[in-house]
């Protein structure tokens, strides 16, 4: 008795995938759907369950402040900001986040112009922290080493007479 075995063509992880996308949108079962396009069942149920072990993408999702959409979503880095409103009237310097995995580095001077923004009267440190990019512990910490550095004062020696 000659038994004749039937050959399927095997196909890539693109045909299942497409069909596995086109099974999703469809009304149909799993079932109803392979029988419709001519297909295995047991190889879509494999394929399929090798697609929900995928970890999934999150959907990103827009960010709202209570501004409206935050200015990162909704501008590049070299966007102009001259129609951003702030609570200061002179222009700050734009501060870039930093890169995944790396550490900003600002200069002496832009700390200087950071604290003295801070130490304004009526001021909010972590305003001004937000503003720049930075954590409010950051700006502490830059005004407690400030307050530490040792402070140098002129003194004059007089040849004269030794005061009481």
């Amino acid at each position: 008795m000659t038994e004749e075995f039937v050959k399927r063509p095997r196909y890539g992880e693109a045909f299942w995938r497409a069909h596995h996308e086109a099974w999703k949108r469809s009304d149909l079962n799993q079932r109803e759907y392979c029988e419709a396009h001519d297909l295995s069942l047991k190889a879509f149920g494999n394929w399929r369950a090798q697609f929900k072990a995928e970890p999934e993408t999150p959907e990103r999702k827009l960010l709202y402040r209570r501004g409206g959409v935050s200015h990162r979503l909704s501008h590049t880095l070299r966007h102009s900001l001259s129609h951003m409103t702030y609570p200061s009237s002179e222009p700050t310097p734009v501060i870039v986040p930093a890169r995944a995995g790396h550490r900003r580095r600002f200069s002496a001077s832009e700390r200087t112009h950071i604290l003295a923004e801070a130490n304004k009267p009526g001021a909010s440190v972590s305003e001004v922290a937000r503003r720049f990019g930075i954590a409010r512990r950051v700006l502490c910490r830059w005004r407690q080493e400030e307050a530490e550095k040792p402070v140098f004062v002129d003194v004059e020696i007089a040849d004269g007479e030794a005061m009481p």
